[in-house]
């Protein structure tokens, strides 16, 4: 995030799962925009030619719309929108930027738009922070739009996504030995990274010297996995998580607390919260013969143990119908 990045560049070491947020857009012979959300049953109409005002209210599709509908006023016909999305908001998973992303990704479609995978990661990063202003980095709309197991580097030159080509055995392994886990409470983020921010501003000696650490462990993970050095790269996920959470103190609790050393005493090499912290999911490296132990060790304290799988595709779009 940025200041940070802005003086220092920053890495991240991504994964995208099988879950999913969905974008489907239609158009209309009326001329209104009618936006739907499967997850909050909630419909939203508007004359097309009024201005879309942000008040909380599906304010991502709003903004998204703003930015790519580029009907004129006296164009005829309006578009209907659904959303859906397997991440709840809050849970750390980026759902909010996969959203994003499915949503130009409809609208690239229905107009034709030349834009690249790049170029609708960037159109995601300005929708949710320069158009919305919602705190955050840029990682999220990056791994949505290229899907898969990255090494992404952000620099002052731009961003460059970095697929890792892991030795099948190695991802066959890590999928199976990876554990992911709701902990039953989601989280607004914006108070934590504001508190990182500030940290970081204020130089404060002990945050910056945790992000300095969490960037270079974040190249030893890439190396670790790289060389299918498995039980080495779950120990440096707890170094991770270690430096992470000395960057903000609203970034672990004692409920995350307590679930992540019972992991680690039931066997659990190390891991961390997803996201920006505070709640939603914990994901843990448990070495052959130790995850049945460290789920049931999770069950016990209230959590939920998720299945999932590795998805290796990015954005995908298709046409149904005439």
């Amino acid at each position: 995030m940025s200041p940070y990045v802005d003086d220092h560049g920053g890495v991240v070491l991504s994964a995208t799962v099988d879950k999913y947020a969905y974008a489907t857009l239609r158009p209309l012979d009326e001329d209104a925009i009618v936006v739907s959300s499967l997850d909050y049953d909630m419909v939203a109409k508007y004359v097309r030619e009024e201005p879309l005002a942000y008040d909380g209210r599906l304010d991502l599709v709003k903004a998204v719309i703003r930015r790519l509908n580029g009907a004129s006023p006296r164009e005829r016909g309006g578009l209907e929108v659904y959303v859906h999305n397997d991440a709840p908001p809050g849970s750390g998973l980026g759902g909010s930027s996969a959203l994003v992303v499915a949503l130009i990704g409809a609208f690239r479609e229905w107009r034709r738009l030349s834009l690249s995978p790049h170029d609708v990661a960037e159109l995601a990063f300005d929708v949710e922070r320069l158009d919305l202003g919602l705190k955050g980095g840029r990682q999220d709309q990056f791994a949505s739009a290229f899907g898969g197991i990255n090494f992404i580097e952000f620099t002052g030159g731009g961003t460059r996504v970095n697929p890792l080509r892991l030795a099948a055995d190695t991802l066959y392994e890590l999928q199976y030995n990876l554990l992911l886990c709701y902990t039953g409470h989601t989280r607004r983020s914006d108070p934590i990274i504001e508190a990182q921010i500030r940290g970081y501003v204020d130089r404060a000696a002990r945050v910056v010297r945790a992000m300095d650490e969490l960037k270079a462990v974040t190249a030893s993970l890439r190396d670790a996995l790289a060389g299918g050095r498995l039980d080495e790269f779950g120990t440096l996920l707890d170094a991770a998580w270690q430096a992470k959470k000395r960057m903000a103190s609203l970034i672990s609790n004692e409920r995350i607390d307590e679930m992540y050393e019972a992991a680690r005493s039931a066997g659990a090499l190390g891991g961390k919260v997803s996201g920006a912290g505070g709640g939603g999911y914990m994901f843990f490296y448990c070495p052959f013969g130790s995850k049945p132990a460290v789920a049931a060790a999770l069950e016990r304290l209230g959590g939920r143990i998720v299945p999932f799988n590795f998805e290796f595709q990015g954005l995908q779009v298709w046409r149904a119908g005439a």
